[in-house]
């Protein structure tokens, strides 16, 4: 076989997998660096799933949406949305086709993993006060000590009102820390496996030091303490009982690398893919051919159990009301519907490398990752993506000049992980994943590449505009 020809049989037959920036158009590079500045300002303002849904809900009202009330008619190119329980959000830019020829979905999570508060969390020990917390979604515990931390949350009163508490965010704010131990007397901590070596009862904020009242008294430190939140915030000890407060790492999101081709941030799982979701739909600027549907739900990390998690019937719900506005019926809709359920995935780690493989394995600058199922060894939790699903997606973002590549979180038995998609595909939609991958996932500190990123957002409006 002569040379050229061999060449030319390469270039039919095999696969031509390439960085992305030998691919994407220069001319997008202002583009993707405008976007990806926009979504570290939207990192720092939502860093937990509250704080993360009001800005959503600031953005979506700034490009015209309004929340829909159950029996308002509903006409091509109206913008709503639903806000469940100030957690999770869900919007919908209502297309030209009825919605019994089903819609378009795109589904994030807005939690991250985090530390709550524990119902009783105030106590003094060694003339030093602390909150006890109870650790949210998969960490490793280690990573949370000597990490500056903010709180953030809600204090329930028994009359009603509410209380919000924000603690460490604002220039010259006190910050929160997690301590542990010196190296000098570390030896018999060192011998424990890394998953035991920090307990997750130790993982205590340390919140002040100097006593007040007479030295004959106990508990002074804590008192203290107690004090200047009931100045700031008018709460009591007991109003920790109706609370949810969360520590969270007092870092900004920024630039990564000497090239500053990455963002570092707290939060990138998954709100990385929820503002791709989210600034998607914002964006179309014409009526789509079919009903446009963001979903960014809560507590992912933990099941997506809860009333604001993906299993509730809160997206049923709203759903239903906007069928019910055209006099559809939901089965049809969901019958005709695509969901891309968007999380994200895990970037390869030359430094990890022991658990990837590295031919199905995502690589930052290669843009969105597909992930045909996810799950645990044997595929279990997945919704496992058919083929024509694939194909589907395939053909969909080659169409429209996105840059993909398709993966899996790890080797078969190294573990595996979650999403949302099979929650959708319970409910008779078709479903593939797909998302952002991820250096350090669950860190305090993760790391994306911005290329990723821009492409993640092509990839979601891809999935609004098409008609089918």
């Amino acid at each position: 076989m002569e040379k050229s020809e061999y060449k030319q049989l390469k270039e039919q037959l095999l696969s031509k997998r390439k960085n992305g920036y030998d691919r994407a158009p220069e001319a997008e590079r202002a583009a993707m660096e405008a976007y990806c500045a926009d979504y570290k300002a939207f990192l720092d303002a939502g860093k937990t799933e509250r704080l993360c849904a009001a800005e959503v809900i600031r953005l979506a009202e700034q490009a015209g949406y309004r929340p829909y009330e159950r029996g308002q008619a509903l006409a091509p190119g109206d913008k709503v949305y639903r806000c469940n329980r100030g957690k999770a959000v869900m919007l919908a830019r209502i297309g030209k086709a009825p919605l019994s020829q089903g819609v378009q979905i795109a589904a994030a999570h807005i939690d991250a993993p985090r530390l709550d508060l524990k119902p009783n969390p105030l106590y003094e020990d060694g003339e030093l006060a602390y909150f006890k917390t109870h650790y949210y979604g998969g960490i490793r515990k280690y990573q949370w000590v000597t990490v500056p931390l903010e709180l953030h949350g809600v204090v329930a009163l028994a009359d009603g009102t509410s209380v919000r508490v924000h603690i460490g965010a604002d220039p010259g704010d006190a910050r929160l820390v997690i301590t542990d131990l010196l190296p000098h007397l570390g030896m018999e901590q060192n011998k424990k496996p890394l998953g035991e070596a920090v307990p997750g009862e130790t993982l205590n904020l340390l919140l002040g030091s100097r006593p007040i009242g007479d030295s004959e008294e106990s508990g002074r430190v804590k008192l203290a303490v107690m004090q200047l939140l009931n100045e700031k915030y008018g709460i009591t000890e007991d109003d920790f009982t109706s609370a949810e407060l969360e520590a969270v790492p007092a870092v900004t999101a920024c630039d990564i690398g000497l090239d500053r081709s990455m963002i570092g941030a707290y939060g990138h799982d998954d709100r990385v893919c929820g503002y791709a979701a989210l600034r998607a739909l914002l964006d179309l600027e014409e009526t789509p051919a079919r009903t446009a549907v963001c979903v960014l739900a809560d507590k992912e990390e933990i099941g997506s159990d809860g009333v604001t998690g993906m299993q509730s019937a809160a997206f049923d719900t709203f759903m239903e009301d906007l069928c019910e506005a055209q006099g559809a019926a939901l089965r049809s809709c969901y019958e005709g519907s695509f969901c891309l359920s968007a999380d994200v995935t895990a970037a390869f780690d030359p430094n990890f490398a022991e658990v990837f493989e590295k031919r199905n394995a995502a690589y930052l600058n290669y843009g969105i990752g597909l992930c045909k199922y996810t799950g645990a060894r044997g595929k279990s939790g997945a919704s496992d993506a058919d083929a024509e699903t694939v194909a589907y997606v395939r053909g969909l973002f080659d169409r429209s000049g996105v840059i993909w590549q398709i993966a899996e979180l790890g080797k078969v038995d190294a573990g595996g992980g979650g999403t949302v998609a099979m929650y959708m595909a319970n409910r008779n939609i078709t479903t593939l994943d797909a998302g952002v991958p991820v250096l350090s996932m669950h860190a305090p500190f993760e790391v994306v590449s911005k290329l990723d990123c821009y492409e993640t957002y092509k990839g979601m409006a891809a999935v609004y505009r098409a008609e089918r």
